[in-house]
């Protein structure tokens, strides 16, 4: 007997756990348990998944559902991990606790490197696992070296097609090989939940602004956040249109309406704010509004819009996160850089009016640089791939996608004088300045 055990802390990610199960991306398991998880900075003030709009049929998939934040209580799902002399006690108390027995178990989590996903291979240890990445940061780096132990039991990762001819690299120091999960498979589920019964605005064509909580997550202050949402209205009414229907992160609450809806009254606008008493997944309000325009920053359903809805998008403030994203190795990085580097800025009319995303080798160059340079010690092996772009490409714009410092301590091109460049071939010299840089932090 089989059990696979599917971890999601978002309605997103069960929505893409369910489309690959009817795509046949997994074989036929004895037993399927969907463990839901509450994450942020305070999980008990989030709402669960369970009770997000269309929940009830996407478990059909699954024979049952279980908390992670209920088994572990009162620790907190984000920061607890298991003591290496502590796991089997853990792995013991969860079969006992999940009626789970002896049988064979097989995890589908997201990226292990945090979170609960990290606590469940490592309480698991020596079990199959698969991996998935329902947003655009499957296409960065892993976010920290994870054990081998860990590391060499991810057999795939699963994704949705977001940016077509790009090979994710999340996991692909372990030679983990990425599979699509098919658009027409996640569409399907889509509509599956189109005729859930939820109160949407009665709105013909209007342009949809996706809240994001970027001040939540510590990104930028929350009066930059703020100014971002009075730019997309101000964006929106710049192009033309009236009817604008805004769509809080559900998970995030939002406690500033009022100075949106005031921009609004100022430029002549009809604003809506969506305040359903169910979280309702971003999928569903795309296909249900059929939004003129979608606008957002640097969200998953931003970039699902144009990809797997063949909706027109625009983004906002990808230039201020771009600057802001401190360390340089925080993981909003790389979906900050593909909203900027593919999808047109709401300010561009003309960008705007022809949707022509970017893509191609130029595109894969670019990610390879951004994530070398932000986890040198995971992907080492991008190292040849970052300077060929970095020597071919650097320039007023793509200056934005990195940081002077951040080059110059890693010794790659932009920095180094053109007469000067043997110098980053040199493994030793490379030592002799990391030395130094250690040494002199020291005095500090």
């Amino acid at each position: 007997m089989t059990i696979r055990i599917f971890h999601a802390s978002s309605p997103e990610a069960v929505v893409l756990l369910a489309a690959a199960i009817d795509a046949g991306c997994f074989t036929e398991p004895d037993r399927r348990i969907l463990l839901l998880s509450r994450t942020g900075p305070a999980p008990e003030a989030v709402a669960d998944v369970s009770t997000s709009a269309g929940f009830e049929r996407l478990r059909t998939r699954f024979d049952e559902v279980l908390s992670w934040n209920d088994a572990i209580a009162p620790l907190h799902p984000d920061g607890w991990s298991p003591r290496a002399d502590d796991a089997p006690l853990w792995e013991r108390h969860f079969r006992r606790a999940w009626d789970l027995g002896a049988e064979e178990l097989e995890l589908v989590v997201g990226s292990p490197h945090a979170g609960p996903a990290q606590a469940l291979t490592q309480v698991f240890a020596g079990t199959p696992v698969d991996v998935y990445a329902e947003g655009p940061g499957g296409y960065g780096p892993t976010g920290e070296k994870i054990p081998p132990l860990t590391g060499t039991r991810v057999r795939r990762l699963l994704h949705p097609d977001l940016v077509p001819g790009v090979r994710p690299l999340l996991l692909g120091e372990y030679g983990v090989e990425p599979r699509t999960v098919p658009t027409e498979a996640i569409t399907k589920v889509v509509a599956e939940l189109a005729d859930i019964h939820v109160v949407l605005p009665a709105v013909e064509e209007p342009v949809l602004l996706l809240g994001q909580a970027l001040a939540g997550a510590g990104l930028i202050t929350a009066d930059e956040e703020a100014g971002l949402r009075r730019e997309m209205v101000r964006g929106a009414a710049a192009l033309g249109h009236t009817r604008l229907v805004f769509a809080p992160d559900p998970y995030a609450p939002w406690e500033r309406p009022a100075e949106l809806c005031a921009e609004a009254d100022r430029l002549g606008v009809e604003l809506t704010v969506l305040d359903g008493p169910l979280p309702v997944p971003a999928d569903v309000l795309l296909h249900r509004l059929r939004p003129a325009l979608v606008v957002g920053c640097t969200s998953t359903a931003l970039f699902g819009a144009a990809r797997l809805h063949g909706l027109p998008v625009a983004t906002v403030g990808t230039g201020l996160l771009l600057e802001r994203l401190t360390p340089y190795e925080n993981a909003e990085r790389i979906p900050a850089t593909l909203a900027d580097a593919v999808l047109p800025a709401l300010g561009d009319a003309g960008a705007v009016a022809e949707q022509n995303p970017c893509g191609g080798a130029e595109l894969g160059g670019l990610l390879a640089a951004v994530a070398f340079a932000m986890r040198p010690k995971v992907r080492p092996d991008l190292r040849p791939a970052a300077e060929r772009y970095l020597a071919a490409h650097l320039d007023g714009h793509t200056w934005r996608y990195f940081k002077r410092r951040r080059l110059a301590s890693l010794a790659l091109p932009g920095v180094v004088p053109a007469r000067l460049a043997f110098l980053r071939s040199s493994p030793a010299l490379r030592r002799v300045a990391r030395r130094a840089r250690a040494l002199r932090g020291g005095r500090g």
